[in-house]
C-alpha cells in the first residue's frame, strides 16, 4: 500500500488528512448526541455516511517506512493488533451510519458511544501526542 506514496511524508499527510476529515464529521454527530447542537436527522445521516467512508481510507498510509507523525512505533510492531482496531472502527462506523439513518436520536447516541469507544481504544494504544 505504501508504494502509492512517493515519499513517507506523503503517506503521513494522507492518513492524517483522512482522519482529520473523519474527525470533523464525527464531532458534528457528537455535538448532536451530547446535546450541544440541535438534532438534525438529515445532517447526522450525511455526516455518518462521510465518517463511514473516511474510515476506510487512512490505513493505506500506515505502510512500512511511513513511521512518524503522531503514530506510535507500536503500529509497525503490532500490526495484527492495529488491524484489529482499524477493522473494529470500520465496522462501528457502518453501524453508526445505519443508526443515523433511523432518525432516532437515542439509537444514534448508542452507536456514537460505541464508535467513540473504538476511536479511543485505538488512540490509547497507537497514537502519540
Amino acid at each position: 500500500a505504501s508504494a502509492q506514496f512517493a515519499k513517507p511524508k506523503d503517506a503521513i499527510k494522507y492518513r492524517q488528512s483522512a482522519l482529520f476529515v473523519m474527525g470533523q464529521h464525527f464531532s458534528r454527530i457528537g455535538a448532536m448526541a451530547n446535546g450541544k447542537a440541535p438534532f438534525d436527522a438529515k445532517a447526522a445521516a450525511e455526516d455518518a455516511d462521510i465518517v463511514a467512508d473516511m474510515a476506510k481510507l487512512p490505513w493505506a498510509g500506515f505502510g512500512a517506512g511511513t513511521e512518524g507523525g503522531k503514530a506510535k512505533p507500536e503500529i509497525w510492531k503490532e500490526q495484527a493488533k492495529f488491524k484489529e482496531h482499524s477493522d473494529k472502527l470500520q465496522a462501528e462506523t457502518v453501524k453508526l451510519a445505519a443508526a443515523a439513518k433511523t432518525g432516532n436520536l437515542d439509537t444514534l447516541k448508542a452507536a456514537f458511544g460505541s464508535t467513540a469507544g473504538s476511536c479511543k481504544a485505538c488512540h490509547d494504544a497507537f497514537r502519540g501526542r
